[in-house]
């Protein structure tokens, strides 16, 4: 009898187990080199996301794709629950593609991150008939197209030469040429611009707020996820504020991970507008701004034939934080979202 109860026991155990296992949902977070994501990477190494993963009663998976463009692809096809993104290619990508998509944390905006250099000059307008090499149809080409606007110019002023991201600083350092000219972005402008004889022209801090940085989730990722990735985040960001060893371990971390130094990473910090607190960036996101931002983003990405068979630019709806939609109401495939932001700074998570 006494083995019947025992062997009960077990199976009872056993069966607690499995289920607890089985009710534990697994999600797939997507994540890749740059100065405002490096604090995932810390988030998972140190335990911080997997402490907020089991408050909500999940498991995340974080996994870095190299490859910027194809997370994002990778995620609009369905293998990831969640992506970081700018709210460009947001709207270029997983937008346009069908895949109805929320920015749950807008993390930071580049505030010079992003800049225009060149060997000789000194002015935008002394460019006119050069070629200048970019990553088309990148955040680089909408700094290059605002940059023009801003100073009377088109891009028919120039001729722009698409070149991938791993070779444009390499192929700017050996130009010989003294009207050799790049848009890019850190860290390869920081080390550009490290060249004799290099002007930085233009850069995002004359376009605050354009260039944002966002972690985006399918619209109908469950709250648990959502939850956890702004908890996640939000303690991280607290420890990027902290002072003493807690700081100087993340941000040693985050310096290694992004393959530079310490110095070096603080220095991209600096043109980087974290939003360290949940409740600057619910007020970056609900500002008035917010919605011309929008607009000049989305002009570009039909301008560009980035949003393909769109008619209009208002083929794609964009949701904001008050519920208006800019563009297609029944076709709203990218969302603002700041309830789970507000959460966290009410400390409701």
């Amino acid at each position: 009898m006494r083995k019947i109860v025992i062997t009960l026991m077990a199976m009872c155990m056993l069966v607690a187990s499995t289920s607890e296992t089985i009710a534990k949902p697994k999600y797939k977070v997507a994540w890749s080199h740059y100065t405002g994501w490096e604090p995932w990477d810390y988030a998972a190494t140190s335990g911080i996301l997997k402490k907020w993963a089991d408050k909500f009663g999940c498991e995340i998976e974080l996994t870095l794709v190299n490859d910027y463009v194809e997370s994002i692809n990778l995620y609009t096809g369905g293998t990831y629950d969640a992506c970081v993104m700018t709210n460009m290619d947001a709207l270029t990508i997983p937008a346009i593609g069908g895949k109805d998509s929320t920015a749950i944390i807008v993390g930071d905006y580049s505030n010079g991150n992003d800049g225009v250099v060149t060997k000789k000059g000194a002015s935008l307008a002394e460019l006119k008939g050069r070629t200048i090499k970019l990553v088309e149809f990148s955040v680089s080409h909408y700094l290059l197209a605002r940059a023009f606007f801003m100073n009377g110019m088109t891009e028919r002023d120039v001729t722009l030469m698409h070149t991938s991201d791993a070779d444009i600083g390499a192929l700017f350092v050996s130009d010989t040429s003294p009207t050799a000219t790049v848009v890019t972005w850190n860290p390869i402008l920081m080390s550009v611009r490290q060249e004799p004889g290099v002007t930085l022209l233009f850069d995002s801090s004359k376009i605050p707020g354009e260039i944002q940085d966002l972690m985006v989730v399918r619209t109908d990722a469950p709250e648990n996820l959502k939850k956890a990735l702004v908890g996640a985040w939000y303690e991280t960001m607290s420890v990027m504020t902290s002072k003493g060893p807690d700081r100087d371990k993340a941000v040693g971390h985050m310096a290694k991970t992004a393959g530079g130094t310490v110095p070096e990473f603080e220095r991209q910090l600096k043109t980087t507008f974290m939003f360290y607190t949940p409740q600057s960036a619910v007020d970056f996101t609900t500002d008035k701004k917010m919605k011309d931002i929008t607009e000049f983003v989305r002009s570009f990405c039909f301008d560009h034939n980035l949003w393909t068979g769109a008619k209009t630019k208002d083929h794609v709806g964009i949701q904001f934080p008050d519920g208006t939609v800019m563009g297609d109401t029944k076709n709203v495939k990218f969302r603002y979202e700041t309830k789970y932001m507000k959460m966290a700074a009410d400390g409701q998570l």
